[in-house]
């Protein structure tokens, strides 16, 4: 997409964002649930496949085009995002990063329309933040694939259409051989989605445990088909590398929507005859959190632009999903403390958001994992390896 193009698109998922879903934001905190009619205009829009090629019947974002777009994204609640963030994400990019062309050319169109939403089924209860231990398994009989085992905290899995399941395929390997991917549609008999999770925050993006009892599936089912056995583990490694720099985008939008609520509440509210934004510690809070905030937003830019040219797509992920997903919380935190009382009060945007935020520091790899990930790489370049 050119940078015209890319402008008009920007400037119409900014305006619906603050005009559209801003508004609606405490109505989807009580309810739990996303509005229809916000759903039809995001497909409407095209943001259900705006990673996904235009082959494809995507929008055909590079990464530095993808973290523009979610900055917009991440200025209202992120269960907005999180309603279509895995087509475009973790769950999509199975299909981008390990799927045949045949299977790219059946699927990929029907998440890019939001015809389908997808899960990005790994995380296992014993297989979380290292997923190389998961215990769930598929097994040859026939031509068909049967699968065993169970999810945890699967994004969108009450309303998935399709499932991007991470299973072992061979039995006797251990760690991150032998893991294929499969793409197993709902309905398929043996699949059970569990109750709704109750979660700290997030209202509206629903996740949920999956179980898998003797569910079988074609050998089409295999993502790359025969090429793509025992590959899955790679195949996940590549699709969080591009979540997880998504994610840090998601948390720089939220970041500015803080600050902008921060600034705007020091400007308006009066303390002993003068808005307490003229109090020099409350001056020094809003500063640290701009610091952060162009902090965050620089490093993303400049860590998308490396993954776009291939020289960087393991460290900078991490790095920026690492330094933005804690940033957020820092700014989330400070934006209530000068909200004071008030900011600790339920129907108040911070309060809601500081909630939210804290996701961030967990999912698609922890902060602990990120510096694993990081010192890691570090250590691997140093020795040569």
């Amino acid at each position: 997409m050119d940078e015209s193009d890319l402008a008009e698109v920007l400037a119409s998922v900014r305006r619906f964002v603050r005009e559209r879903v801003v508004p609606a934001e405490a109505g989807i905190e009580e309810s739990d649930a996303i509005p229809e009619a916000l759903r039809a205009q995001a497909a409407g829009m095209g943001l259900f496949g705006f990673a996904i090629p235009e082959a494809y019947g995507g929008l055909g974002l590079t990464m530095s085009q993808e973290v523009r777009l979610v900055f917009e994204l991440g200025y209202t609640t992120p269960a907005f995002r999180s309603m279509f963030g895995t087509n475009n994400g973790i769950a999509g990019h199975v299909l981008l990063e390990g799927a045949d062309e045949a299977q790219k050319k059946e699927y990929l169109p029907r998440l890019a329309s939001g015809e389908w939403t997808a899960s990005f089924a790994l995380t296992e209860e014993g297989a979380g933040s290292d997923p190389a231990g998961l215990a769930t398994t598929a097994r040859r009989d026939g031509d068909d694939w049967v699968i065993d085992g169970a999810k945890r905290f699967i994004t969108n899995a009450p309303v998935a259409d399709v499932f991007m399941v991470f299973a072992r395929t061979d039995t006797a390997s251990s760690g991150a051989r032998g893991i294929s991917a499969f793409m197993v549609e709902r309905g398929t008999p043996g699949i059970t989605v569990g109750p709704k999770d109750a979660k700290m925050g997030q209202a509206g993006a629903w996740t949920a445990d999956v179980h898998f009892d003797g569910v079988r599936v074609g050998r089409s089912a295999l993502i790359g088909g025969a090429a793509g056995l025992g590959r899955g583990y790679t195949t996940a490694m590549r699709c969080l590398a591009h979540g997880r720099i998504h994610i840090a985008a998601l948390c720089v939008g939220l970041s500015e929507r803080l600050l902008d609520e921060s600034v705007a509440y020091a400007a308006g509210r009066v303390q002993g005859g003068r808005p307490i934004g003229e109090h020099q510690l409350i001056q020094g809070l809003l500063a640290d959190s701009a610091t952060d905030l162009y902090a965050a937003r620089a490093l993303v830019k400049e860590t998308a632009a490396a993954f776009d040219d291939g020289t960087d797509t393991r460290i900078g992920p991490s790095c920026a999903k690492y330094f933005a997903s804690e940033a957020v919380g820092r700014v989330a935190d400070r934006a209530v403390q000068i909200h004071g009382g008030t900011g600790y009060m339920r129907g108040v945007p911070v309060e809601r958001f500081y909630r939210d935020a804290r996701l961030f520091r967990i999912y698609e790899g922890t902060s602990q994992i990120q510096q694993l990930v990081i010192a890691r790489q570090l250590m691997r370049t140093a020795s040569g390896r």
